[in-house]
């Protein structure tokens, strides 16, 4: 079975360069005197980065299921934060019609296609839980708040978790069929 692919951008934040399909909030840009520094890897330990991407996945699971943005949007960060509830259930209203399920981030290990890295001074990372027979794709960024990360931007999709063979190929006809049967032949058969 083919799985269509599911793609939710979310929300908040980010400059349309960086998430060139979320809602963008005013981000700073790097001011002609102070070039934008490359990206550096973030000094954060594994079970931070297990902490931070549960945690974001299963709030906006909750939301999801709920249909309450509210929490999600409160642990956030500020910039995050200009969503609001409401706007944010809009962002997500497909992935609530889908019924999508993330519950499944609480006990897997998530697979990172980008480790953790400050851009911006912000953390930015990605990945992908391993699930059957979709798996959870994840890009997500962080604003230091206080002393914390805080989430400042998500995005969200579904894919397949293997390859597939394509959809639109035509089955051969009954004219380019291989004749013969099998090719095999029974016991004492000579050519």
């Amino acid at each position: 079975m083919i799985v269509k692919i599911k793609h939710i951008m979310l929300a908040a934040l980010v400059a349309a360069s960086f998430f060139p399909t979320m809602a963008s909030a005013q981000s700073p840009k790097p001011s002609p005197a102070r070039p934008a520094q490359a990206p550096k890897p973030a000094d954060i330990d594994k079970n931070g980065v297990l902490i931070l991407i549960r945690s974001t996945l299963l709030a906006l699971d909750q939301a999801n299921k709920t249909g309450n943005y509210t929490v999600l949007r409160d642990l956030s960060a500020p910039g995050f934060q200009t969503n609001t509830a409401a706007r944010l259930g809009e962002i997500f209203a497909s992935q609530r019609k889908d019924n999508l399920d993330l519950s499944g981030v609480a006990v897997l290990e998530p697979q990172l296609s980008m480790l953790p890295q400050i851009e911006s001074g912000m953390m930015h990372m990605a990945g992908f839980f391993p699930s059957v027979p979709t798996q959870i794709r994840f890009e997500l960024l962080y604003a230091p708040v206080q002393g914390q990360w805080k989430l400042f931007g998500l995005s969200v999709s579904l894919g397949s978790s293997g390859p597939t063979a394509p959809s639109d190929a035509p089955a051969p006809s009954a004219s380019e069929q291989p004749k013969g049967g099998t090719g095999l032949r029974p016991s004492g058969q000579k050519p």
